[in-house]
């Protein structure tokens, strides 16, 4: 594996912000990392790219651990942090050279992969600006830029389309696209359409803990261990009707005469639909289990509270 996480732990003062945090992942995997804000992401992002050390547990990137090894694993390492810091005195094409240098690349090596990254992100046209003159959207193709400088096998990109209108989005799906195949990358992101775009699976976590590490189908298929069923009537109907019914949990109106119910994986759910509408003579029109939103399963996932160790 690419990038291994194992028994992951971090602690400040009395809180743990990554609490036995383990999963794993491979070559040409898009791996989203997915919680809400405090839930740890940064920080196990920052243990993995040696700015921070965990308090227990390790991380190791092809196979090195990287409190063993941080300059071995920083050599195979590219890292976008959330907040993207940038020296913005610097030209675009001579900073990307200071940090091919970092590197260790020089000459005609280090003139070809600047020109290839500033290529591959777009930045044709603002390589000869300062980055203080660029927008918010270039300065952070400029910060995708330096963590492919030097070509490394594992992309961590920690919010990596902030700031971005919807075709520079849309281009630098692109760029995580064309670079997968041969690469690592592990993303956080709060946009779930992203998610659906660019990921085989996802890890989500929630105060500091792994609430789920699924592919995206299979995730929204069976939510929280329960299933979506879509339900339509002829007219519409007291939707407190399914509260009598054993394994639904939520209702949801979903237009003139639909409703989207929230089941547990009970089987039987669906004949006793049929029989909520036999018995009280409702002209049942369609039922069907839907795929769920990536948004619902995300709220619902990270809205339990995780059990105590």
């Amino acid at each position: 594996m690419s990038l291994e996480v194992q028994n992951l732990y971090k602690q400040y003062g009395e809180q743990w912000a990554v609490n036995d945090v383990s999963f794993t992942v491979g070559e040409g995997e898009i791996v989203g990392f997915l919680g809400p804000n405090g839930a740890g992401k940064s920080t196990t992002m920052k243990i993995a790219t040696c700015y921070l050390p965990p308090t227990a547990g390790t991380v190791r990137i092809n196979g090195l651990d990287v409190l063993e090894h941080p300059l071995r694993v920083r050599q195979q390492l590219g890292y976008l942090p959330e907040h993207n810091p940038l020296y913005l005195d610097m030209y675009v094409h001579e900073y990307l050279r200071f940090i091919g240098s970092v590197h260790k690349l020089s000459g005609k090596r280090l003139k070809q992969r600047v020109g290839e990254v500033v290529a591959l992100c777009g930045l044709e046209r603002e390589q000869n600006k300062k980055i203080q003159a660029l927008s918010k959207g270039y300065r952070q193709r400029v910060g995708l830029a330096q963590a492919l400088v030097h070509d490394p096998s594992v992309l961590i990109l920690d919010e990596p389309t902030t700031g971005l209108d919807p075709n520079q989005i849309e281009e630098i799906r692109g760029v995580i696209r064309s670079i997968s195949a041969r690469k690592t990358v592990v993303f956080s992101t709060h946009i779930m359409q992203e998610v659906q775009a660019l990921c085989q699976r996802v890890v989500i976590i929630n105060r500091g803990r792994v609430v789920a590490d699924s592919p995206v189908s299979r995730l929204q298929q069976q939510p929280a261990g329960g299933r979506l069923i879509r339900v339509e009537f002829e007219a519409p109907i007291n939707p407190e009707l399914f509260a009598r019914l054993e394994g639904i949990r939520q209702v949801e109106e979903a237009g003139a005469s639909q409703y989207l119910l929230h089941t547990t994986d009970d089987l039987q759910v669906r004949s006793r639909i049929f029989r909520l509408a036999a018995d009280n003579d409702l002209p049942l029109v369609g039922l069907r289990l839907e795929e769920n939103s990536l948004e619902n399963v995300f709220r619902e996932l990270t809205q339990q509270q995780p059990s105590e160790a």
